[in-house]
Protein backbone atom coordinates (compact mmCIF):
# COMPACT_ATOMS: atom_id res chain seq x y z
CA UNK A 1 0.00 0.00 0.00
CA UNK A 2 1.40 3.43 -1.11
CA UNK A 3 0.48 6.57 0.08
CA UNK A 4 1.32 10.17 -1.51
CA UNK A 5 -0.18 14.00 -0.60
CA UNK A 6 -1.25 15.91 -3.38
CA UNK A 7 -2.65 19.42 -2.26
CA UNK A 8 -5.79 18.66 0.01
CA UNK A 9 -6.07 14.56 -1.53
CA UNK A 10 -4.41 12.03 -0.63
CA UNK A 11 -4.01 8.89 -2.96
CA UNK A 12 -3.95 5.41 -1.29
CA UNK A 13 -3.60 2.11 -3.92
CA UNK A 14 -4.23 -1.16 -2.18
CA UNK A 15 -2.32 -3.35 -3.96
CA UNK A 16 1.13 -5.37 -2.63
CA UNK A 17 4.31 -4.68 -4.12
CA UNK A 18 4.55 -7.57 -6.46
CA UNK A 19 0.87 -6.88 -7.95
CA UNK A 20 1.03 -5.16 -11.08
CA UNK A 21 -1.12 -1.91 -12.03
CA UNK A 22 -0.79 0.39 -14.37
CA UNK A 23 0.94 3.27 -14.21
CA UNK A 24 -1.71 4.99 -16.58
CA UNK A 25 -4.13 4.40 -13.72
CA UNK A 26 -2.02 5.39 -10.98
CA UNK A 27 -1.21 8.98 -12.58
CA UNK A 28 -5.61 9.25 -13.28
CA UNK A 29 -6.05 8.89 -9.24
CA UNK A 30 -3.34 11.79 -8.64
CA UNK A 31 -5.04 13.67 -11.62
CA UNK A 32 -7.96 13.34 -9.86
CA UNK A 33 -6.55 13.79 -6.58
CA UNK A 34 -6.01 17.37 -7.78
CA UNK A 35 -9.49 18.46 -8.79
CA UNK A 36 -10.90 21.58 -6.61
CA UNK A 37 -12.70 19.69 -3.08
CA UNK A 38 -11.23 16.40 -3.41
CA UNK A 39 -10.11 14.60 0.27
CA UNK A 40 -8.88 11.48 -0.81
CA UNK A 41 -8.84 8.83 -3.85
CA UNK A 42 -8.72 5.08 -2.82
CA UNK A 43 -7.60 2.47 -5.74
CA UNK A 44 -8.66 -0.93 -5.69
CA UNK A 45 -6.23 -3.45 -6.54
CA UNK A 46 -8.16 -4.09 -9.90
CA UNK A 47 -7.35 -0.75 -10.85
CA UNK A 48 -7.10 0.38 -14.09
CA UNK A 49 -7.71 3.74 -16.63
CA UNK A 50 -10.62 4.89 -17.51
CA UNK A 51 -11.94 7.41 -20.24
CA UNK A 52 -10.50 10.72 -18.13
CA UNK A 53 -10.72 8.78 -14.37
CA UNK A 54 -9.38 5.35 -13.29
CA UNK A 55 -11.71 2.24 -12.90
CA UNK A 56 -11.53 0.73 -9.68
CA UNK A 57 -11.29 3.33 -7.66
CA UNK A 58 -13.66 5.52 -4.87
CA UNK A 59 -13.41 9.11 -4.81
CA UNK A 60 -14.06 11.69 -1.65
CA UNK A 61 -15.32 14.87 -2.61
CA UNK A 62 -16.95 17.83 -0.93
CA UNK A 63 -18.01 18.66 -4.74
CA UNK A 64 -20.18 16.24 -6.25
CA UNK A 65 -18.16 15.45 -9.94
CA UNK A 66 -20.63 12.82 -12.21
CA UNK A 67 -17.78 12.61 -14.97
CA UNK A 68 -16.51 10.23 -11.83
CA UNK A 69 -19.43 7.95 -11.83
CA UNK A 70 -19.42 7.81 -15.90
CA UNK A 71 -22.08 6.74 -18.19
CA UNK A 72 -23.03 3.33 -16.60
CA UNK A 73 -24.86 4.62 -13.31
CA UNK A 74 -25.82 1.46 -11.18
CA UNK A 75 -24.16 -0.60 -13.09
CA UNK A 76 -23.36 -3.68 -10.60
CA UNK A 77 -23.52 -7.83 -9.96
CA UNK A 78 -26.42 -9.91 -9.06
CA UNK A 79 -26.12 -13.32 -8.13
CA UNK A 80 -29.24 -15.36 -7.61
CA UNK A 81 -29.69 -18.73 -6.96
CA UNK A 82 -31.05 -20.53 -9.33
CA UNK A 83 -31.85 -24.12 -8.97
CA UNK A 84 -32.35 -26.50 -12.37
CA UNK A 85 -34.00 -30.76 -12.30
CA UNK A 86 -30.07 -30.95 -14.59
CA UNK A 87 -27.50 -28.86 -15.65
CA UNK A 88 -25.80 -29.88 -19.23
CA UNK A 89 -24.16 -26.71 -20.32
CA UNK A 90 -24.21 -27.34 -23.90
CA UNK A 91 -28.03 -27.58 -23.80
CA UNK A 92 -28.31 -24.71 -21.55
CA UNK A 93 -26.62 -22.82 -23.56
CA UNK A 94 -28.80 -23.22 -26.82
CA UNK A 95 -31.51 -22.01 -24.53
CA UNK A 96 -30.46 -19.13 -23.26
CA UNK A 97 -32.86 -15.99 -24.16
CA UNK A 98 -32.06 -12.86 -26.78
CA UNK A 99 -30.68 -10.46 -23.71
CA UNK A 100 -30.15 -7.72 -26.46
CA UNK A 101 -33.89 -7.75 -27.23
CA UNK A 102 -35.85 -5.74 -25.05
CA UNK A 103 -39.26 -7.25 -22.78
CA UNK A 104 -41.31 -4.50 -24.35
CA UNK A 105 -41.87 -0.87 -25.23
CA UNK A 106 -44.49 -0.80 -22.20
CA UNK A 107 -42.16 -2.95 -19.41
CA UNK A 108 -43.01 -5.96 -17.38
CA UNK A 109 -47.31 -5.54 -16.13
CA UNK A 110 -47.34 -4.21 -12.79
CA UNK A 111 -44.10 -2.34 -12.59
CA UNK A 112 -43.16 1.17 -12.03
CA UNK A 113 -39.85 1.56 -13.93
CA UNK A 114 -37.66 4.25 -12.86
CA UNK A 115 -37.63 7.43 -14.72
CA UNK A 116 -39.88 5.70 -17.33
CA UNK A 117 -37.52 4.51 -18.98
CA UNK A 118 -38.29 1.01 -21.09
CA UNK A 119 -36.48 1.64 -24.07
CA UNK A 120 -33.70 -1.03 -23.41
CA UNK A 121 -35.20 -2.93 -20.37
CA UNK A 122 -34.37 -6.20 -20.04
CA UNK A 123 -31.17 -6.15 -21.67
CA UNK A 124 -27.25 -6.84 -20.82
CA UNK A 125 -25.07 -4.82 -23.09
CA UNK A 126 -22.03 -4.92 -24.19
CA UNK A 127 -18.34 -4.32 -22.87
CA UNK A 128 -17.61 -6.28 -20.10
CA UNK A 129 -21.33 -7.12 -19.57
CA UNK A 130 -22.62 -10.79 -18.90
CA UNK A 131 -25.06 -13.18 -17.20
CA UNK A 132 -23.58 -16.17 -16.44
CA UNK A 133 -24.72 -19.71 -15.23
CA UNK A 134 -22.40 -20.51 -12.33
CA UNK A 135 -21.37 -23.17 -10.23
CA UNK A 136 -20.68 -22.62 -6.04
CA UNK A 137 -16.81 -24.39 -6.54
CA UNK A 138 -15.50 -24.02 -3.08
CA UNK A 139 -16.83 -23.11 0.10
CA UNK A 140 -14.66 -20.69 2.27
CA UNK A 141 -16.63 -19.72 4.62
CA UNK A 142 -18.62 -22.08 6.22
CA UNK A 143 -20.62 -19.99 8.53
CA UNK A 144 -21.23 -16.75 6.29
CA UNK A 145 -22.29 -19.12 3.35
CA UNK A 146 -24.35 -21.42 5.61
CA UNK A 147 -26.36 -17.78 6.72
CA UNK A 148 -26.70 -17.14 2.55
CA UNK A 149 -27.78 -20.13 1.83
CA UNK A 150 -24.86 -21.58 -0.54
CA UNK A 151 -23.07 -24.69 -0.44
CA UNK A 152 -20.55 -26.40 -2.51
CA UNK A 153 -22.03 -27.66 -5.98
CA UNK A 154 -25.30 -25.62 -6.07
CA UNK A 155 -26.06 -23.91 -9.07
CA UNK A 156 -26.14 -19.90 -9.30
CA UNK A 157 -27.03 -17.33 -11.96
CA UNK A 158 -24.55 -13.87 -12.23
CA UNK A 159 -25.76 -10.85 -13.33
CA UNK A 160 -23.86 -7.58 -14.50
CA UNK A 161 -25.29 -5.04 -16.49
CA UNK A 162 -26.69 -1.47 -15.66
CA UNK A 163 -28.86 1.19 -16.36
CA UNK A 164 -27.39 1.00 -20.14
CA UNK A 165 -29.39 4.45 -21.83
CA UNK A 166 -30.51 6.12 -19.21
CA UNK A 167 -27.43 6.19 -17.32
CA UNK A 168 -25.84 7.87 -20.70
CA UNK A 169 -28.45 10.25 -21.13
CA UNK A 170 -27.94 11.86 -17.37
CA UNK A 171 -23.96 12.14 -17.83
CA UNK A 172 -24.82 13.74 -21.44
CA UNK A 173 -27.00 15.97 -20.13
CA UNK A 174 -24.36 17.54 -17.45
CA UNK A 175 -21.74 16.97 -19.82
CA UNK A 176 -22.99 18.82 -22.85
CA UNK A 177 -23.20 21.73 -20.47
CA UNK A 178 -20.44 21.54 -17.92
CA UNK A 179 -17.98 18.71 -19.45
CA UNK A 180 -16.06 17.19 -16.76
CA UNK A 181 -16.79 20.11 -13.98
CA UNK A 182 -18.90 19.25 -10.72
CA UNK A 183 -22.91 19.06 -10.98
CA UNK A 184 -24.20 22.57 -11.11
CA UNK A 185 -27.95 21.17 -9.07
CA UNK A 186 -26.31 18.19 -6.96
CA UNK A 187 -29.86 17.43 -5.98
CA UNK A 188 -31.13 17.13 -9.09
CA UNK A 189 -28.26 15.32 -10.18
CA UNK A 190 -28.55 12.99 -7.10
CA UNK A 191 -32.08 12.25 -8.01
CA UNK A 192 -31.42 11.14 -11.64
CA UNK A 193 -28.74 9.19 -10.52
CA UNK A 194 -31.13 7.52 -7.67
CA UNK A 195 -33.19 6.32 -10.59
CA UNK A 196 -30.89 5.20 -12.86
CA UNK A 197 -29.00 2.84 -10.04
CA UNK A 198 -32.58 1.26 -9.41
CA UNK A 199 -33.44 0.81 -12.78
CA UNK A 200 -29.94 -1.16 -12.80
CA UNK A 201 -31.26 -3.41 -9.72
CA UNK A 202 -34.44 -3.99 -11.89
CA UNK A 203 -33.06 -4.56 -15.49
CA UNK A 204 -31.00 -7.44 -13.43
CA UNK A 205 -34.03 -8.85 -11.63
CA UNK A 206 -35.79 -8.99 -14.92
CA UNK A 207 -32.80 -10.82 -17.03
CA UNK A 208 -32.64 -13.37 -14.10
CA UNK A 209 -36.33 -14.10 -15.21
CA UNK A 210 -36.22 -14.21 -18.67
CA UNK A 211 -33.56 -16.72 -17.79
CA UNK A 212 -35.23 -18.27 -15.08
CA UNK A 213 -38.35 -18.83 -17.41
CA UNK A 214 -36.20 -19.76 -20.86
CA UNK A 215 -34.21 -22.47 -18.85
CA UNK A 216 -37.46 -23.68 -16.89
CA UNK A 217 -35.52 -23.28 -13.36
CA UNK A 218 -36.59 -21.85 -10.00
CA UNK A 219 -34.92 -18.40 -9.48
CA UNK A 220 -34.81 -17.60 -5.05
CA UNK A 221 -34.20 -14.32 -3.88
CA UNK A 222 -30.60 -12.47 -4.62
CA UNK A 223 -27.94 -12.90 -2.39
CA UNK A 224 -25.94 -9.86 -3.39
CA UNK A 225 -27.10 -7.09 -5.86
CA UNK A 226 -24.32 -4.87 -5.54
CA UNK A 227 -23.63 -1.54 -7.55
CA UNK A 228 -20.44 -0.37 -8.11
CA UNK A 229 -20.92 2.74 -10.53
CA UNK A 230 -22.44 5.44 -8.02
CA UNK A 231 -22.21 8.52 -5.56
CA UNK A 232 -23.08 8.25 -2.29
CA UNK A 233 -23.56 11.35 0.65
CA UNK A 234 -20.87 10.00 3.59
CA UNK A 235 -20.17 12.04 6.27
CA UNK A 236 -21.41 15.22 4.49
CA UNK A 237 -19.34 14.65 1.06
CA UNK A 238 -19.54 12.72 -2.01
CA UNK A 239 -18.04 9.50 -2.07
CA UNK A 240 -17.53 8.49 -5.75
CA UNK A 241 -17.52 5.07 -6.67
CA UNK A 242 -15.91 3.81 -10.39
CA UNK A 243 -15.64 0.22 -10.58
CA UNK A 244 -15.58 -0.42 -6.89
CA UNK A 245 -18.24 -1.62 -4.62
CA UNK A 246 -19.48 -1.04 -1.66
CA UNK A 247 -17.57 -2.81 1.01
CA UNK A 248 -18.68 -1.76 4.72
CA UNK A 249 -20.79 -4.60 6.01
CA UNK A 250 -21.57 -5.83 2.13
CA UNK A 251 -21.24 -9.18 0.45
CA UNK A 252 -19.90 -8.62 -3.13
CA UNK A 253 -19.49 -10.66 -6.23
CA UNK A 254 -16.15 -10.13 -7.37
CA UNK A 255 -15.89 -11.00 -11.02
CA UNK A 256 -13.18 -12.65 -12.96
CA UNK A 257 -13.26 -13.63 -16.19
CA UNK A 258 -15.40 -15.76 -18.21
CA UNK A 259 -12.72 -18.53 -18.01
CA UNK A 260 -11.50 -18.35 -14.18
CA UNK A 261 -13.43 -18.29 -10.69
CA UNK A 262 -15.13 -15.60 -9.60
CA UNK A 263 -15.60 -14.67 -5.82
CA UNK A 264 -18.35 -13.84 -3.29
CA UNK A 265 -16.68 -11.84 -0.28
CA UNK A 266 -17.62 -10.38 2.56
CA UNK A 267 -16.52 -6.53 2.58
CA UNK A 268 -15.24 -4.85 5.75
CA UNK A 269 -13.56 -1.54 4.27
CA UNK A 270 -12.73 1.04 6.49
CA UNK A 271 -12.72 5.04 5.56
CA UNK A 272 -9.24 4.55 4.23
CA UNK A 273 -10.22 2.36 1.33
CA UNK A 274 -13.40 4.70 0.62
CA UNK A 275 -15.65 2.05 2.18
CA UNK A 276 -15.12 0.08 -0.94
CA UNK A 277 -13.82 -3.15 -2.70
CA UNK A 278 -12.87 -4.26 -6.05
CA UNK A 279 -15.57 -5.25 -8.55
CA UNK A 280 -13.86 -7.40 -11.01
CA UNK A 281 -10.60 -8.90 -11.65
CA UNK A 282 -9.59 -5.42 -13.83
CA UNK A 283 -8.25 -5.16 -17.06
CA UNK A 284 -4.50 -5.48 -17.82
CA UNK A 285 -4.99 -4.82 -21.77
CA UNK A 286 -6.73 -2.44 -23.60
CA UNK A 287 -9.57 -3.38 -25.76
CA UNK A 288 -7.58 -2.68 -28.82
CA UNK A 289 -4.65 -4.78 -27.88
CA UNK A 290 -6.82 -7.83 -26.68
CA UNK A 291 -8.07 -8.23 -30.15
CA UNK A 292 -4.45 -7.83 -31.73
CA UNK A 293 -2.91 -10.17 -29.53
CA UNK A 294 -6.24 -12.48 -29.24
CA UNK A 295 -6.55 -12.86 -33.01
CA UNK A 296 -2.99 -14.08 -33.03
CA UNK A 297 -3.30 -16.54 -30.40
CA UNK A 298 -6.63 -17.92 -30.70
CA UNK A 299 -9.41 -19.11 -33.13
CA UNK A 300 -13.14 -17.68 -32.50
CA UNK A 301 -14.07 -21.72 -31.53
CA UNK A 302 -11.04 -21.92 -28.88
CA UNK A 303 -12.69 -18.92 -27.01
CA UNK A 304 -16.53 -20.37 -26.98
CA UNK A 305 -14.85 -23.14 -24.65
CA UNK A 306 -12.93 -22.41 -21.35
CA UNK A 307 -10.20 -23.26 -19.77
CA UNK A 308 -12.49 -24.53 -17.39
CA UNK A 309 -14.86 -26.35 -19.64
CA UNK A 310 -17.52 -23.56 -19.52
CA UNK A 311 -19.13 -22.15 -22.44
CA UNK A 312 -19.23 -18.79 -24.18
CA UNK A 313 -22.38 -17.63 -25.66
CA UNK A 314 -21.42 -14.34 -27.61
CA UNK A 315 -22.54 -13.91 -32.05
CA UNK A 316 -19.89 -10.86 -31.92
CA UNK A 317 -16.57 -11.91 -32.83
CA UNK A 318 -14.43 -9.04 -31.85
CA UNK A 319 -16.29 -8.99 -28.65
CA UNK A 320 -15.08 -12.18 -27.87
CA UNK A 321 -11.25 -11.34 -28.63
CA UNK A 322 -11.52 -7.90 -26.09
CA UNK A 323 -13.46 -10.07 -23.45
CA UNK A 324 -10.67 -12.85 -23.44
CA UNK A 325 -9.77 -14.08 -19.72
CA UNK A 326 -6.10 -13.39 -21.19
CA UNK A 327 -7.10 -9.38 -21.10
CA UNK A 328 -7.88 -9.38 -17.42
CA UNK A 329 -5.43 -9.71 -14.25
CA UNK A 330 -5.54 -12.99 -12.28
CA UNK A 331 -8.95 -12.69 -9.71
CA UNK A 332 -6.51 -14.50 -6.96
CA UNK A 333 -3.81 -11.38 -7.55
CA UNK A 334 -7.03 -9.03 -6.32
CA UNK A 335 -8.50 -11.31 -3.76
CA UNK A 336 -5.25 -11.78 -2.09
CA UNK A 337 -4.93 -7.94 -2.15
CA UNK A 338 -8.15 -7.44 -0.42
CA UNK A 339 -7.29 -9.96 2.03
CA UNK A 340 -3.82 -8.65 2.65
CA UNK A 341 -5.24 -5.06 3.35
CA UNK A 342 -7.91 -6.71 5.69
CA UNK A 343 -10.68 -5.41 3.16
CA UNK A 344 -12.68 -8.43 2.65
CA UNK A 345 -12.97 -12.34 3.78
CA UNK A 346 -13.78 -14.88 0.68
CA UNK A 347 -16.79 -16.28 1.16
CA UNK A 348 -17.46 -18.52 -1.79
CA UNK A 349 -15.99 -19.29 -5.27
CA UNK A 350 -17.28 -19.94 -8.59
CA UNK A 351 -16.30 -21.28 -11.86
CA UNK A 352 -18.34 -20.25 -14.68
CA UNK A 353 -20.65 -23.24 -16.79
CA UNK A 354 -22.45 -20.77 -19.35
CA UNK A 355 -21.19 -17.24 -20.05
CA UNK A 356 -24.20 -15.27 -21.94
CA UNK A 357 -22.31 -11.97 -24.02
CA UNK A 358 -24.59 -11.39 -26.74
CA UNK A 359 -27.11 -13.45 -29.17
CA UNK A 360 -25.73 -15.66 -31.46
CA UNK A 361 -27.01 -16.30 -35.15
CA UNK A 362 -29.88 -18.57 -35.06
CA UNK A 363 -28.55 -21.08 -37.12
CA UNK A 364 -25.92 -21.52 -34.81
CA UNK A 365 -27.72 -21.43 -31.34
CA UNK A 366 -30.29 -23.75 -33.00
CA UNK A 367 -27.25 -26.90 -33.45
CA UNK A 368 -26.62 -26.80 -29.84
CA UNK A 369 -29.74 -27.43 -28.90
Amino acid sequence: MSQQQFTRATVTIFAEPGSWIETGAVDQCHQVAALDGMIHVAGMPDLHPGKGAPIGAAMLSSVLYPFLVGSDIGCGIAVFPFRLKRVVPERLAGRFPDLDRPVGADGPPGIDVPAGYTDQLGTVGRGNHFVELAKVDAVLDTGHAGRLGLSAGDTVLIVHSGSRGLGERILRSHTEVHGAGPAADPAAYLAAHDDAVRWGHLNRRIMAERVADALGADLGEPVTDVCHNSVEIRDGHYLHRKGAAPGDGTDVLIAGTRGTRSFLVAGHAGPQAGHSVAHGAGRKMSRTDALRRGRAKHTVEELRRTAVGSIVVCGDRQLLFEEAPGAYKRIEQVIGDLVAHGLATPVVSTVPLVTYKTAEPTSRKGGRR
